[in-house]
This record gives C-alpha cells, sequence and structure tokens, in this order.
C-alpha cells in the first residue's frame, strides 16, 4: 500500500536513509513524505504498529523490475535430452547416437538413455545393460551417471548429467 491507501491511525516511520523517525500519525508521516516529494510505502503491514517507509515508490519499482530482469538473463534452464537405443544394436550406430549425446553434454543439457526391448528381448535384460554400459564408455568423458540403468517393465533407462569443469 502506498500514500492514501495506508489506513492505519499511527505506523512506524522510517525516512528516505533508513533511520528511524518514531511512531507518528499516518496524515503527518504523508505530510513529510509529500515535503520530500517522495511516497509513504507500508513495508510490514503485519507488525503493531505497521511500518512505512519515505521512498520514491515509482524509482524502487522500476529498480525491482531491472533486477529481476538481470536474474532471469543469469539464469540457465537445463532441458532433458533422449537418446534412444535398441538391444541389437550396431557400433557405428551407436557411436553416432554418443556424438548426438556429447553434443547434448555440452551444452549443459541432461540425457535419458532409453532402450526399449521389443518381443523376447524383454527376456535379455542383461544385453541391454552392456548395451547401456558400452553406451557410457563412448561419453563417459563429458558425463556423470546421475541415475544407473534400471529396467522398468518393457523399457530400459539411465539419466547422464554435464560432468561440471572445475
Amino acid at each position: 500500500m502506498i500514500n492514501e491507501q495506508i489506513r492505519d491511525k499511527e505506523v512506524r516511520l522510517i525516512d528516505e536513509n533508513g533511520e528511524q523517525m518514531g511512531i507518528v500519525q499516518t496524515r503527518v508521516a504523508l505530510s513529510i513524505a509529500d515535503e520530500r516529494g517522495l511516497d509513504l510505502v507500508k513495508i510490514a503491514p503485519t507488525a503493531q504498529p505497521p511500518v512505512c517507509k519515505i521512498m520514491d515508490y515509482g524509482k524502487y519499482r522500476f529498480d525491482q523490475s531491472k533486477r529481476e530482469k538481470e536474474q532471469r538473463r543469469n539464469q540457465t534452464v537445463i532441458e532433458m535430452k533422449e537418446v534412444q537405443l535398441s538391444a541389437t544394436i550396431d557400433t557405428h550406430d551407436m557411436e553416432v547416437k554418443a556424438k548426438a549425446c556429447t553434443r547434448f553434454l555440452k551444452d549443459g543439457n541432461k540425457v535419458k538413455v532409453s532402450i526399449r526391448f521389443r518381443g523376447r528381448q524383454i527376456a535379455h535384460g542383461d544385453i541391454g545393460l552392456n548395451v547401456m554400459n558400452t553406451f557410457y564408455e563412448l561419453v563417459k568423458e563429458y558425463a556423470v551417471i546421475e541415475r544407473p540403468a534400471k529396467q522398468e517393465g518393457r523399457n530400459m533407462y539411465m539419466f547422464l548429467a554435464p560432468k561440471t569443469s572445475k
């Protein structure tokens, strides 16, 4: 709440330099803020009495939005990419998939490696595990296993995260 929106009888007043001016009536606080050409802003409405500060509210909101934009610009979004293999994948095909996975990891994304077992392949989970381990050996220079290979129904999953550069 700012200026005339403040309906309390008394408020604890803080001036624009952050110094306490004590407990004053709201209309007195408004007149002080008006004299200085600033706004009276309620910063702690639940306190007894509420705490109000004299400040340039427009400038405060502008600085706040500027800080938020700066934080949004500096944050990185980590995406989850997926690489699908099969239990009967050939070595060259696996190398191509590993190259794509390496590119994802270099970009800072996490990678979900999955194998879908078809038909009778489901009885041979050990083959899928060997494929996953071989695939990890190809990308281990850039990746860390976040979640090791685990079979869930007809699928086997492994999650890789990019290695942190120290």
